[in-house]
């Protein structure tokens, strides 16, 4: 059941979009999970990676990060001309890369600021410390604080802040909300519409897909490792059928 995007991609755009997942397939062992996955982002925009539990979201993402599991067997990843599909991981983050894992990576015994400090020592870095901190003040005020005592959601903001702290060109976030309380998922949320604003193009994994639908400009659903609808947010907000079918809600 696909269906054309919202804002389709014409002219220049349809010619070289900004990412693309061309014919995607890749394998846990010999167990095949991404299967053949197809779609193209726009510079900019973000798009929520939707599914059940099982149908390939964060194996998708791990791909695209060039992450050793799952193993791609075929395909092409496109980010900006630049082939990732060629690259290990740590060549993926200095094409501009940035994976925002669900168990977040928090550097245990160093400080908030010296996690940041050491997203910094990168080929390319991002954002400089007092910029994070302008948009993050969360984090300014706990800048000496040992970063895994935070709490869930400021080491959330952690995790995408030292994100930012690279070159970001991609930016790939799963289950930014798991496990977090009400009143600390308003938080991230208000986090993730300022980079919306900022216009990083980013791709969200999100169980709370009525969240991720109200932060993102498109989406695509996965069902058994394959594109089952590509398409405008808005139009699977609205389209109770299409949610019940494949997100079950």
């Amino acid at each position: 059941m696909t269906q054309p995007a919202a804002a389709p991609m014409t002219g220049a755009d349809q010619a070289a979009p900004f990412f693309v997942c061309r014919n995607v397939h890749a394998y846990y062992g010999e167990s095949y999970i991404v299967q053949g996955v197809d779609f193209a982002i726009r510079e900019k925009q973000i798009v929520a990676l939707l599914g059940r539990n099982g149908a390939g979201k964060t194996s998708t993402l791990r791909t695209i990060a060039r992450a050793a599991h799952p193993a791609l067997r075929q395909g092409e990843i496109i980010l900006a001309g630049q082939p990732l599909h060629r690259m290990q991981a740590h060549r993926a983050a200095r094409a501009g890369v940035q994976l925002v894992p669900e168990d977040r990576r928090i550097i245990p015994g160093i400080s908030v600021e010296e996690n940041l400090i050491v997203a910094q020592v990168a080929e390319r870095p991002g954002w400089p410390i007092e910029q994070i901190y302008e948009h993050f003040p969360r984090l300014a005020e706990r800048r000496r604080q040992e970063a895994t005592t935070m709490s869930g959601g400021e080491q959330q903001m952690l995790a995408v802040a030292r994100a930012l702290a690279r070159d970001v060109k991609l930016l790939l976030l799963d289950e930014p909300y798991e496990g977090l309380a009400p009143q600390i998922v308003r938080e991230i949320e208000s986090i993730l519409e300022e980079v919306k604003r900022l216009g990083i193009t980013t791709i969200i994994v999100e169980q709370n897909a009525l969240a991720a639908l109200e932060l993102a400009d498109s989406a695509v659903i996965l069902d058994m490792g394959t594109v089952a609808y590509t398409g405008g947010a808005r139009e699977v907000l609205e389209n109770a059928d299409l949610r019940r079918q494949y997100l079950a809600i």
